[in-house]
């Protein structure tokens, strides 16, 4: 109950009635039922507790929603990035054996060239053996004459016959190290990094594409005797090396220079092809590693060796610098560096 009290306002009025300041003269007492706050809060908490809740459930429910469909799509995207670097690794398989098909017939012929005249040396032998047991024939029987000795001609059979062995082992040499390189350029079996000479593989590479060369440009050759072995997937370099040697002979219309150098620095080792070929404008230049971009006719390129040379050096920590100009021939340099990143070996 709140006190009603005699302000001075009120004497005016009712001073005469014996009101002083400050009098209590009555109370006041106000009274409310309640219940229906107490019904209509409970209500309310039960509303919103309700609307919370199923507002909760509902964001838990989308919440479990989106996290399955991001798992869903997160294993999607893995599987696709398999698949990816499935067709990346058969790519890069098909264009090496693309470009090794291209090459057979050019192997064929170097392997044609020592073959066939193994083979006719040994039928020359074969007349020179013929004869010499014609006359050992003649000898055993007491049949032979001086003049069957004068027709044998001992002194040029012997000598001719040391420089026909001699011509014969060393075209069979030139085939086994055909073969040999053959291998070592495409080293199938070897998919693991390990270090490797790259002037070794320059040069294996060379024989290997030699009759893509050697009618089209003079193969200068300026290595860097003290390079280091490189870490590196040997054949992959062997293939980045192919693609600049052949793209280099492409690039030449008329007999010209294809200079190969190596060398190295603290950090990186390098191979540089150089062409005297008819250069690149800048248009061109900047889309040289476009997947599937050429210029060369229909039947010279795929337009993916030098794409797929690019992924491979930069899968090695390393990159490809090229300088070209019109009329002026092109440059290209591969690092690589000499000490590897973790590449996922």
């Amino acid at each position: 109950m709140a006190p009603l009290l005699v302000q001075e306002s009120c004497l005016a009025c009712h001073a005469k009635q014996g009101y002083k300041a400050g009098d209590i003269r009555g109370g006041l007492s106000v009274s409310q039922s309640y219940a229906p706050v107490q019904a209509a809060t409970r209500d309310g908490i039960r509303q919103t507790t309700l609307a919370h809740g199923t507002a909760f459930l509902l964001v838990l429910a989308v919440s479990w929603g989106l996290l399955e469909l991001l798992r869903r799509r997160w294993f999607e995207l893995a599987g696709k990035m398999r698949e990816l670097e499935e067709a990346h690794g058969q790519l890069l398989q098909s264009e090496k054996m693309a470009s090794i098909g291209v090459l057979a017939a050019g192997v064929a012929h170097e392997i044609n060239n020592p073959v066939g005249f193994v083979n006719s040396n040994l039928g020359t032998l074969k007349t020179y053996t013929d004869e010499l047991i014609t006359l050992l024939e003649a000898c055993r029987t007491g049949k032979a004459t001086e003049a069957d000795f004068v027709a044998v001609e001992f002194d040029y059979l012997k000598t001719d016959s040391a420089d026909l062995i001699r011509e014969s082992r060393d075209g069979l040499e030139r085939v086994r190290k055909i073969v040999a390189d053959l291998k070592d350029f495409s080293r199938l079996d070897q998919a693991e990094w390990q270090e490797a000479d790259l002037n070794a593989g320059i040069e294996c590479t060379l024989n290997v594409v030699w009759n893509e060369l050697k009618y089209k440009a003079e193969v200068v050759r300026e290595y860097d005797p003290e390079l280091p072995k490189v870490p590196c997937l040997p054949a992959q370099i062997n293939q980045v090396i192919m693609n600049l040697l052949i793209n280099a002979a492409h690039a030449i219309d008329e007999r010209g220079t294809i200079t190969v150098r190596s060398g190295h620095d603290t950090q990186w080792a390098w191979i540089e092809i150089a062409d005297t070929g008819h250069g690149m404008p800048p248009e061109v230049l900047k889309r040289i590693f476009d997947p599937f971009y050429t210029t060369k006719p229909v039947g010279k390129g795929t337009g993916l060796g030098l794409s797929i040379s690019y992924d491979i050096v930069s899968k090695h920590g390393g990159r490809i610098d090229v300088s070209s100009k019109p009329g002026g021939g092109t440059t290209l340099r591969v690092n690589l560096p000499l000490i590897a990143a973790d590449m996922g070996r």
